[in-house]
């Protein structure tokens, strides 16, 4: 009889947290210590495999203080141009595939999907009407209370596939309940197809619950009684750490392990975040483009 080797699978994790940042150490300790080593196709030659798996992560209350890591990759600045980006648009003048810029943002496929014919026809893709997916779920939730059908999805066969750069985000599910008191709770469920969790999560769930809020708001405002914020739910295919920068996160996965996470989140009402979010929303006002001229 033939041995069998053992199957490989990805493992499957599940974390609950209070806040944000609270979130994403969980997440990263999580992936470093379980996650599958497998290599990627963006890796380089000498880089080591990615760390990889299977990952939901539920925030129980994604505005709770502190909402802020202060050692995530990036910024205040970079923190609210991404903000920005995802929720107001401000980049949707960067998608010219034809010039080879970008093919997408994440909210041009939220607030205006337009699936196009197949791009690799030599002619130019037909676009068909375009859809603003977040205004239904907010109609559609200020008229059915109780709907499963709110959901908004980025995904587009006929051009993602033949793309460099893919929407990791694949869809954004939304749904009402009433509380004790017979208020109304949003809760929201994104799914990603792949993610970079040390460089990317934070700032993806930072935008992304701050459109939680702004859906809520919205439906509030059609029924006219007080809908909150409720538990946001983030549900990742392939939460990866990559190879190339385990030194950068065996650094910070110290600092996780050796000292309090208090010492290392700040609330919004931070002086020094408050100062840096305010001058970059003066900046991004004036010129869309401020934060990436300066990054070059």
């Amino acid at each position: 009889m033939t041995k069998t080797n053992s199957a490989a699978n990805i493992p499957v994790i599940s974390i609950t947290a209070d806040c944000l940042p609270e979130a994403w150490e969980k997440a990263v300790l999580a992936v470093w210590d379980n996650g599958f080593n497998i290599k990627t196709q963006y890796d380089k030659a000498t880089d080591p495999p990615s760390k990889d798996a299977t990952v939901m992560i539920e925030v129980s209350d994604p505005f709770r203080e502190p909402r802020i890591h202060k050692n995530f990759p990036g910024g205040p600045e970079e923190l609210e141009s991404y903000r920005q980006e995802v929720v107001n648009g401000i980049h949707d003048h960067w998608i010219d595939p034809a010039a080879g810029k970008w093919t997408y943002t994440y909210h041009e496929r939220l607030f205006s999907y337009s699936p196009v014919e197949d791009i690799r026809d030599a002619d130019s893709p037909k676009p068909f009407q375009n859809v603003d997916q977040i205004l239904y779920i907010i109609d559609n939730l200020s008229k059915s209370g109780h709907s499963r059908r709110a959901q908004a999805i980025t995904w587009m066969p006929t051009a993602d596939p033949f793309t460099d750069d893919p929407p990791c985000l694949q869809r954004i599910w939304c749904r009402l309940l009433p509380n004790e008191s017979g208020e109304w709770t949003l809760n929201m469920n994104t799914h990603w197809r792949s993610r970079d969790l040390y460089k990317a999560w934070f700032m993806n769930v930072y935008a992304l619950t701050d459109l939680q809020r702004q859906i809520a708001r919205a439906i509030a405002e059609k029924r006219g009684e007080p809908v909150h914020v409720g538990r946001y739910v983030d549900i990742s295919d392939s939460l990866h750490i990559y190879g190339s920068y385990f030194k950068e996160v065996k650094a910070e996965i110290e600092k996780m392990r050796s000292s309090s996470f208090r010492e290392r989140a700040w609330e919004t009402t931070h002086p020094a975040f408050e100062m840096m979010t305010s001058e970059t929303r003066e900046k991004l006002a004036r010129d869309p483009d401020w934060f990436a001229r300066a990054k070059g």
